[in-house]
């Protein structure tokens, strides 16, 4: 299983981190061929939509809910048993999502109106925006049912195909803007385009494994009623989550001058690159494991898998974070330094990044500790422990940022930054507390050992990241090509050290990558 393990993790943290650089390619395409003006204001809005309710539901809820109740019904039950089980999920959800995806294209001036309410100042944006969220608006139907054979198909141990799906959508939209510019509906037109891709490149999967689902009355199954039940608390916290997001932009939005809610956002991109290709991958590998160990009364494996994951998580986070703190000015500059985003924009967004560094490693751990519960068909604590720590934080957030902004502090939006990771890391306190009280998670030895070994390495890494940045000189003043090829070869240098590091202290990274449990 150990080896399996790492396997797995390594698959879907390549795959996601193809996609993120895909993401980022299409990005610098559309801003590149389309610009900023109206017609990619109405496409954004009507892309993040669909979005929107996709991180509510489908990725999110369904996937927490459905792959526990999955494996215990593999675990428990017949093949036939398994079966019934998709083909009512499968039908009771599409029936469902086909209703929600036809009242959203006939409903979107409405839900253009609630989301862009703006736009109606322009009626051509306006009726614009409202065209191309007819076409991006189905998308939901299909990533849905794309999340439903991820599912299956990641609860069988089958991580490759549902974790390269992803980069089909970035495809569909790069060929889109080289093709079609400066054509916004072809972008719109593209989305669809991209959720049916990624729909029909999991099916042949399911179908070897014998588990294509068939039409099946399955509103009253006892088991698509349980997962409802699990569904909605996981949603409840996508939503505190979205919540949390836009009131950051509110507050963002009353801060002096203007660019805060920009400099916040792209430093959030930064942050979620690594946290996606790490700690994403982590926990979406894990939680099926946990799933089965919990099925079949494995309290000793369920333990060892979160030690593993726990110990995996901090040994790739931990440079993470750090590279993001210290090498803030040199990644912003060589990622976003071009035509209109100035040297300010530089120095803000930094800033930024600076403080969602310290969040890094919180929102990993918070990862990571999750598929805890949701693996035990636990839905509603996570969403009490989410909800404390997101009240916490919006009331730290308000009460820094006021005084910051009266004390006169010209970068007032790191205050917002600084309070999203307080509440990361309060989160995380309260989740890894609660499985410790319940009793499902043990820390195995050598734990303080293990601690030191990281940080010791970790400091060294630093001190040669930072010479490194020095001997380079201005980021701002060097030619792009200069600036990349400077900002590679100080990440090489530093996981170069970090590794030699590890290994001179006596710990031994593939040991651990392997899944094999220390015991120092």
């Amino acid at each position: 299983m150990s080896r399996s393990l790492m396997k797995s993790t390594g698959v879907v943290g390549a795959a996601t981190l193809a996609s993120r650089v895909l993401g980022f390619v299409r990005d610098m395409l559309q801003a590149a061929l389309f610009g900023a003006g109206a017609a990619m204001d109405a496409f954004f809005v009507a892309f993040r939509i669909p979005n929107l309710f996709r991180r509510m539901f489908a990725e999110g809820a369904f996937q927490q809910a459905f792959v526990p109740v999955l494996k215990e019904t593999q675990s428990q039950g017949t093949e036939e048993d398994m079966r019934r089980l998709i083909d009512s999920v499968a039908s009771t959800m599409g029936a469902f999502l086909l209703l929600i995806t036809a009242a959203g294209v006939l409903a979107a001036p409405l839900l253009m109106s609630i989301f862009a309410p703006g736009f109606r100042a322009d009626a051509e944006k306006f009726e614009t925006a409202v065209t191309l969220l007819r076409w991006t608006f189905p998308y939901l139907l299909c990533i849905s049912l794309a999340a439903l054979a991820s599912g299956i198909l990641n609860a069988h141990g089958r991580f490759a195909v549902p974790a390269i799906t992803p980069v089909l959508l970035n495809l569909s939209l790069i060929a889109a803007a080289l093709l079609y510019a400066p054509s916004v509906e072809a972008l719109a037109i593209a989305v669809l385009i991209g959720g049916i891709l990624q729909l029909c490149f999991q099916l042949p999967s399911v179908w070897k494994l014998g588990l294509l689902p068939r039409p099946r009355a399955g509103w009253r199954d006892p088991a698509v009623r349980r997962i409802i039940m699990l569904m909605l608390p996981i949603m409840l916290g996508a939503s505190i989550s979205q919540l949390s997001l836009l009131l950051d932009s509110v507050i963002a939005s009353f801060l002096p001058g203007d660019g805060s809610v920009s400099w916040l956002w792209y430093a959030d991109r930064l942050m979620e690159f690594p946290l996606g290709v790490f700690s994403i991958a982590i926990a979406t590998v894990i939680l099926p494991y946990l799933a089965g160990q919990f099925a079949g009364s494995d309290a000793e494996g369920f333990s060892g898998t979160l030690d593993w994951a726990l110990r995996l998580v901090l040994l790739l986070g931990a440079p993470a974070a750090l590279g993001l703190l210290l090498l803030a000015e040199p990644i912003v500059a060589t990622l976003f330094h071009h035509n209109a985003f100035t040297e300010r924009d530089v120095a803000m967004t930094s800033a930024a990044l600076v403080a969602y560094a310290f969040a890094f490693v919180g929102f990993s751990l918070v990862k990571v500790l999750i598929p805890g519960f949701y693996s035990r068909q636990d839905t509603t604590e996570p969403l009490r422990l989410g909800a404390i720590a997101f009240g916490a934080g919006m009331v730290v957030s308000v009460v820094v940022t006021t005084a910051l902004v009266k004390a006169g502090y010209a970068r007032p939006h790191v205050g917002i930054a600084g309070a999203t990771a307080a509440a990361s890391w309060l989160h995380a306190g309260l989740l890894y507390r609660r499985l410790r009280l319940d009793g499902v998670y043990r820390p195995l030895p050598g734990w303080g050992i293990y601690l030191l070994r990281i940080g010791a390495a970790s400091l060294l890494m630093s001190a040669v990241a930072l010479a490194a940045a020095a001997w380079f000189g201005d980021w701002l003043d060097a030619a792009a090509l200069q600036r990349g090829f400077g900002l590679l070869g100080i990440i090489v240098a530093a996981a170069v050290t970090y590794l030699l590091a590890l290994m001179l202290l006596g710990l031994q990274p593939l040991r651990l990558l392997s899944g094999l449990r220390h015991r120092d």
